[in-house]
């Protein structure tokens, strides 16, 4: 399989830009989706504004294959999410059954009514198909090719466990990290440089690293080799450690993925 399958993510919510929530979805999404042969080509984090969400879905559906948002889908008045992708693809918006059916048996066998802010949480854009919340009940949905998830992070590992079936995937992109300790990116930007052109089938990045070892600071560099063939990825792992030897350095090699 050769074809290119690509991902956006958007991660929605003040509380992310202002620094007051740490994001681990893009990570957990991108993990989830590699092994599928989906490339995670596009993040972006916006705040809670209709025409901003509405906006870079509608950009973002256009230029990938898959969509996949995190947050605003819960129960208060600055949950706006559901509303924006309803807009955006010019859907109408209301509280449906289905989505009802999951939330009241939920609530009710903990002894919870089904107020004003709950049902909020049913309302669905028309069209859309639900994505099932195994933590939570509350259900995510696919509207296209944009999955709209909650931005709680173990809630949307679980809505994921209902995504995977519904994903076309492609070629998996192969990585291999060689670590360089004691070698400095100046010293080697030049072959890396070299081989880059010289292997245009593989996409060649190298990430400078600084860490305490007891008292002394040891610094170094990993080099990344990235490709769909996974022999091109090996040959590069190859070079790329020829040059941190040429450096005087020992290259440590991962088994790649």
């Amino acid at each position: 399989m050769t074809s290119i399958v690509t991902a956006a993510v958007i991660l929605i919510g003040d509380e992310l830009l202002s620094g007051r929530t740490q994001d681990t979805n893009l990570k957990t999404i991108a993990d989830f989706l590699h092994p599928l042969g989906v490339e995670v080509r596009e993040a972006r984090m916006i705040p809670d504004i209709h025409e901003t969400i509405v906006g870079t879905i509608n950009a973002l559906r256009a230029a990938h294959d898959y969509v996949f948002t995190t947050g605003g889908i819960g129960p208060t008045h600055d949950d706006i999410t559901a509303d924006a992708v309803a807009a955006a693809f010019g859907k109408t918006i209301d509280v449906r059954e289905d989505a009802l059916a999951i939330l009241r048996p939920y609530y009710e066998a903990r002894g919870q009514e089904i107020n004003e802010g709950r049902m909020r949480m049913a309302r669905i854009p028309q069209d859309a198909e639900l994505i099932l919340n195994p933590v939570s009940a509350a259900p995510g949905f696919q509207l296209g090719n944009v999955f709209v998830m909650a931005g709680v992070p173990s809630v949307t590992r679980g809505m994921l466990q209902d995504v995977g079936r519904r994903i076309r995937g492609g070629a998996v992109v192969h990585a291999r990290t060689v670590r360089a300790t004691g070698v400095r990116e100046g010293d080697i930007a030049e072959p890396l440089g070299a081989l880059a052109k010289a292997t245009p089938d593989a996409s060649l990045g190298s990430y400078p690293f600084m860490r305490l070892n007891g008292a002394k600071t040891e610094f170094g560099t990993n080099l990344v080799a990235r490709s769909r063939n996974k022999d091109a990825v090996d040959r590069c792992i190859e070079a790329m450690s020829d040059i941190i030897r040429a450096q005087g350095g020992q290259p440590e090699i991962d088994p790649g993925v």
